[in-house]
């Protein structure tokens, strides 16, 4: 037996795939290259090569298994990153699909996923490669003239498309009556109606863990389905409670971007039933923490009672990480302290300055009443309350954004609570696609550098975080924008190590890493002011080989590799996970016989 003791049991179900999905990294060839790719992911939980593939990509999986197809999941990118030896585009050779399926969701993989297209198409000529994700979506038209693709389809719910375009792909649809679904024929693009846009989540779940527990069986490997390194030793699942959003902050894709890309007016929510059961499910086989993603109250105080009612009535053990978009009262504390037995906070006010967070569109209210709902949670059993800052926000100083370590040092000190955690990162590496400052640069005091997805690849191509950067703004240069960063991120250290926060020796560390990641960043620019362009690649070659403590591409230069995992009792055990696979992959045959498609080949 391999990893949790399944890999052996997975062997003797293994499936070949009819359609297999490649996450692919950031950066197709990023272990060959010599950059410092920086703090650009050190407060999410993915590294800086983005491993963490869009959790509705297990719902779309799941959505072609239940209509008769096999469908595998490959985090490329998780593989490349732990295995040095892993070769991708061997896996690409010698997968045995007919389709393959790309995520381009975040911007940040503009380059890797091309390159993966690319190595599909050479190994696998014939074969139908399609694209989704949010940046897909808005980059339709751009991505249908790469020669590697064939299909994009739009939207942020695209389980019934991508399963009617299978369908069609195997003769059984018409391209022509496929929703969301952007394409050529005879030369020309065609974009089909955005259609398919579903009021309720209720169909599938997302991200659907039933789905990867049986992929574990049917596939012959856990680690390639992985969400991203280290899940296995510190487990923490999501539960996704909308698509869309309310709120329509100036930097995100939120209530603007979707509905001006993605065709929605509001958000779409998943019923507090629904929501239930899937934690039901990953209590099966997870007893880790479980991330409840986006802010309950977006669907109405109806909608939150109802869900923490029905949570209370399980008295499942895991702990809980809620968001919050805005202050909440301890009425809301207090409902969820009884449902559940352990519960921390996601607060992201991004600037403590009040002015700017009006201009930006979120949590567009005082400091105070932001003080009390932290206070109202501390006082109602609330465990842990992470807060983010940003840098590179519209119409924020220098001054600005440094000052929130004051801020937070305030918060600190007159709040008084060992419970608070706060962090400090850029806005990096590129604005969101389809937010009010995408759009309407100018307007929010943002000057951008790219226009097409090839600018963007040709970005992430740069040696350094600071030389990615798609923007500036008024008040901050690229250069303003990096020293700001790394000045915060050291106060903020000093600041959590003097109350208690950081151990000294994980101080020190950061210390050192922030000031070598800002050492190494100013001479790479010493390098291009300085190096003809025909000597500039064996000068950076040269400059890396200085710094190979930074051959992590300059991971957790401004926050501790650990600060933001949570404490995880992680799986139930390996007897449970394969009671819970072998329960799916019965089902799975019966689904297949119904649609009359081959169970197992």
């Amino acid at each position: 037996m391999k990893t949790l003791g399944l890999d052996g049991v997975a062997d003797f179900f293994s499936s070949d795939p009819d359609v297999t999905f490649f996450h692919p990294p950031s950066i197709y060839d990023f272990r060959e290259r010599t950059e410092v790719i920086g703090p650009i992911s050190d407060v999410i939980p993915s590294s800086p090569v983005f491993e963490m593939y869009p959790i509705g990509l297990t719902s779309i999986a799941d959505t072609l298994e239940r209509n008769g197809y096999n469908a595998q999941i490959v985090n490329l990118a998780h593989e490349m990153l732990v295995d040095q030896e892993f070769d991708a585009e061997m896996e690409i050779a010698q997968s045995e699909a007919r389709i393959f399926g790309v995520d381009l969701h975040w911007l940040p993989h503009a380059h890797g996923a091309i390159e993966i297209a690319r190595l599909i198409k050479k190994h696998h000529p014939n074969a139908p490669v399609m694209f989704g994700g949010l940046s897909s979506t808005y980059f339709h038209e751009d991505l249908i003239e790469y020669p590697s693709v064939d299909y994009v389809v739009r939207g942020d719910s695209t389980e019934k498309p991508v399963a009617d375009l299978v369908d069609a792909i195997e003769g059984n649809g018409d391209l022509a009556d496929v929703p969301n679904l952007t394409y050529q024929a005879d030369g020309e693009t065609v974009v089909n109606p955005l259609t398919y846009l579903p009021e309720a989540l209720d169909e599938s779940s997302i991200p659907s863990y039933t789905y990867a527990v049986k992929s574990v069986f049917k596939y012959g490997s856990i680690r390639k389905v992985l969400p991203h390194r280290g899940w296995l030793d510190k487990p923490i699942t999501m539960l996704l409670t909308s698509r869309g959003c309310r709120h329509a902050c100036s930097f995100c894709g939120g209530a603007d971007s979707y509905g001006d890309v993605h065709g929605r007016t509001g958000p779409a929510f998943r019923s507090p039933e629904k929501l239930i059961e899937d934690i039901r499910t990953i209590h099966s086989f997870s007893e880790g923490p479980i991330f409840v993603v986006h802010d309950l109250r977006m669907g109405g105080w109806d909608y939150a009672t109802e869900f923490f009612d029905r949570l209370a009535e399980e008295s499942i053990p895991n702990e809980f990480i809620f968001e919050l978009f805005g202050p909440a009262s301890e009425d809301y504390f207090q409902m969820i302290d009884e449902a559940v037995p352990k519960y921390s906070l996601e607060l992201s006010p991004e600037s403590h300055v009040e002015e700017v967070r009006k201009e930006m569109g979120k949590f567009a209210v005082s400091n105070e009443a932001i003080e009390n709902t932290m206070q109202a949670a501390l006082d109602n059993g609330c465990q842990n309350i992470d807060l983010f800052y940003m840098v590179g926000l519209p119409e924020q100083t220098y001054e600005d954004a440094v000052g929130c370590v004051e801020y937070a040092e305030h918060l600190l000190e007159d709040i008084d609570d060992e419970r608070i955690l706060p962090f400090v990162a850029p806005y990096a590496p590129f604005l969101d696609p389809g937010s009010p400052a995408f759009e309407n640069a100018e307007q929010y005091g943002f000057s951008v550098h790219a226009d097409s997805l090839e600018d963007y690849r040709q970005l992430l191509l740069e040696p350094s975080w600071k030389r990615m950067l798609s923007y500036e703004t008024d008040h901050l240069s690229r250069d303003d924008i990096a020293d700001a960063t790394y000045e915060a991120a050291r106060g903020m250290s000093k600041l959590k190590y003097e109350h208690g926060l950081l151990e000294e020796e994980t101080y020190q560390t950061m210390v050192d890493r922030i000031d070598t990641s800002e050492e190494l960043v100013s001479r790479v620019d010493e390098v291009y002011e300085n190096t003809p362009d025909d000597h500039r690649d064996a000068a950076l070659e040269s400059l890396f080989e200085e710094y190979s403590e930074f051959e992590d591409f300059g991971e957790n230069s401004i926050a501790g590799a650990d600060e933001l995992w949570w404490p995880s009792e992680g799986f139930r055990n390996g007897i449970a996970l394969a009671r819970l696979g072998a329960k799916l992959l019965a089902k799975d045959l019966k689904q297949r016989y119904t649609t009359g498609r081959s169970p197992l080949k």
